[in-house]
């Protein structure tokens, strides 16, 4: 698997002492070069998070999350209906405590009035940063448009290619473990500012494996690697 890719130039300089995890040559060897540490890694397998790991936090809250609440009400009225919204909506009326969609909104007179109901419990939960399962469903649909039309493009720090790239060619498998939904994840990585980074990722993982502070979420996890949890580097 090839993953070689030119440098991403970062939207925001890290200046705080960097990490970075190599393949062990030598056991226990730590290597700083300049400003960073490295720590060689004996294990097989990598799982990554996205926000604050392989890129800005800041891109998420001030570009990602705006787009969904410019482009909720809009998204709602053009799509309702369809069968990927429908089972977005099915998982915000669960997560609401709901036995379903239509139990949920059975009081609303019209299609309006059930998408103002839908897309108030969208600001309610993004007010909140809740990780809602069915939340990061909706941010999903409404950025795959964005980025598809180019006016989404994930960032990723500028050391993050370069890294993808020294794992892959050393035989680890990588994957990601994210709040968000699969299929953004998917989005994000194959549409960044260095291009399609999703050839460099054997597996993703969302709120659908589990919470992250459940220790069944990692089992879980460790098992779909095919890797006892020990050979496993998560990267937070």
């Amino acid at each position: 698997m090839s993953c070689r890719l030119p440098p991403a130039t970062p939207n925001e300089a890290r200046q705080e002492p960097r990490e970075q995890w190599v393949p062990r040559r030598e056991p226990g060897n730590q290597i700083r070069e300049g400003n960073v540490r490295m720590f060689e890694f004996a294990g097989r397998g990598i799982l990554l998070d996205i926000e604050g790991t392989t890129s800005s936090a800041s891109f998420v809250y001030d570009v990602m999350f705006p787009f969904v609440r410019r482009e909720l009400k809009a998204y709602l009225s053009s799509n309702w209906g369809s069968e990927s919204l429908n089972a977005a909506c099915e998982l915000v009326a669960r997560d609401a405590g709901h036995a379903s969609f239509a139990a949920w909104s059975s009081r609303a007179a019209s299609d309006a009035e059930r998408q103002q109901l839908v897309g108030d419990e969208i600001a309610r939960l993004m007010d909140g940063d809740i990780k809602a399962t069915g939340l990061k469903q909706l941010q999903g649909l409404i950025w795959k448009a964005g980025f598809e039309s180019g006016e989404l493009q994930a960032h990723v720090y500028e050391d993050v290619p370069a890294a993808l790239t020294a794992w892959n060619e050393a035989g680890i498998d990588v994957r990601i473990d994210s709040s968000g939904s699969v299929a953004a994840q998917k989005l994000f990585f194959g549409h960044t500012i260095v291009g399609d980074l999703l050839r460099c990722f054997r597996g993703n993982y969302d709120t659908t494996t589990g919470p992250k502070k459940e220790a069944a979420s990692y089992e879980q996890i460790a098992s779909a690697f095919g890797l006892c949890a020990a050979d496993i580097l998560f990267i937070q």
